[in-house]
């Protein structure tokens, strides 16, 4: 059997912190207080399959009707759910490569058969549907990728999703789409297309975790028709059963407001990008196309050794994510999340890393 353990999240957990941190995937925290007045909190309620406010809200956020919508503790376990819920043991599945590794690792934990397609770097990581088709077999039951790209945050657009969608439909096949980082588009005010309304053989998952400052409320969901809906809140019983009723109290109330986190959002990203653009853009030894929307940039280092490169910028108080995790060694995923002091801080340590290496 596979092992159940992810070597990225114990990483994450116990050796991504620093003063400048560049590897936290997510916005800065939000803070409770300035949600505003709170209502009473209890700790139980009816929650059953979905707490039935909370679905609704999400469901409007959405722009689907309530049957489609699983609340989820978080995207990772959304992630889960869906695949388990639309691949059986034994079946194949085809994972964008590089990926986040939770996608594979939990796919291999549910012994589904994994199979690859690429994302270039060459090509800025774009979502390519001749690829797609190129990987797929009679076998593949579920095609698994992420929209903005992670790790590199690069946008597949309405087009391209179609063709992935109609290839894998031409099979019988699904595909899975994780959206978490699309939401940057959202807060920025920029329209975007959703998978989601693109045909019933989508199912797409995301959470309030990453574009806004939310990630202890562990508000995930997933998007499917009504069917493979209810399918995924059975399988949920055998996880979660049912969600904290403080979070979904909260998560309603943060889904009210979510103008609030989505302003600070907002302001944080259009802070950052050009100060990250204009470092990746100074770089030589860097390449990396430009941020446009995306929270997360992947930049390859001419000549390799990143996870040395890591350990001299950890050595200096800062930190990013070595590429290894998404297997892509050459590469690390920097994010713009932070605080833009700690941004500035944190491009600083990285361009005396840098240095110290030439």
């Amino acid at each position: 059997m596979s092992s159940p353990y992810s070597e990225y999240m114990e990483w994450a957990k116990t050796r991504s912190g620093a003063p400048f941190n560049l590897a936290s995937s997510g916005i800065e925290a939000f803070p409770l207080a300035e949600l505003g007045e709170l209502p009473p909190l209890e700790v139980n309620g009816p929650s059953g399959y979905g707490y039935a406010p909370l679905v609704e809200r999400l469901a409007a956020k959405a722009g689907v009707d309530p049957a489609r919508v699983v609340h989820a503790t978080g995207t990772s376990m959304a992630n889960l759910l869906a695949l388990a819920a639309t691949a059986d043991a034994g079946d194949e599945v085809l994972i964008e490569e590089p990926t986040y590794s939770l996608l594979t690792d939990a796919a291999r934990w549910l012994r589904l058969e994994v199979r690859r397609f690429p994302r270039r770097a060459e090509e800025g990581f774009r979502l390519d549907p001749r690829a797609v088709e190129r990987a797929l077999t009679p076998r593949t039951r579920l095609v698994v990728l992420a929209n903005h790209h992670n790790p590199s945050g690069a946008l597949a657009d309405e087009a391209a999703l179609r063709a992935v969608g109609a290839a894998a439909r031409s099979l019988g096949a699904r595909v899975l789409v994780d959206e978490v980082y699309l939401e940057a588009l959202a807060v920025l005010g920029r329209p975007f297309a959703s998978a989601a309304d693109l045909g019933p053989e989508f199912v797409v998952t995301s959470s309030l975790t990453k574009a806004y400052g939310l990630s202890g409320l562990r508000c995930g969901w997933v998007v499917a028709d009504p069917d493979t809906a209810r399918r995924i809140w059975r399988l949920n019983d055998l996880f979660g059963v049912v969600a904290p009723h403080p979070a979904e109290l909260l998560s309603a109330v943060a889904l009210d407001r979510l103008e609030r986190p989505a302003a600070r959002a907002r302001s944080i990203l259009e802070a950052n990008t050009p100060v990250a653009n204009a470092f990746l853009a100074s770089r030589p030894e860097l390449e990396c196309p430009p941020l446009d929307g995306a929270m997360i940039a992947f930049p390859r280092l001419r000549g390799g050794g990143v996870d040395a490169l890591c350990e001299r910028l950890r050595a200096r108080g800062a930190t990013v994510v070595p590429g290894r995790f998404f297997g892509a060694p050459e590469h690390f995923r920097l994010a713009i999340g932070c605080a833009p002091a700690t941004l500035r801080g944190g491009l600083e340590r990285l361009a005396h890393a840098l240095d110290a290496a030439a």
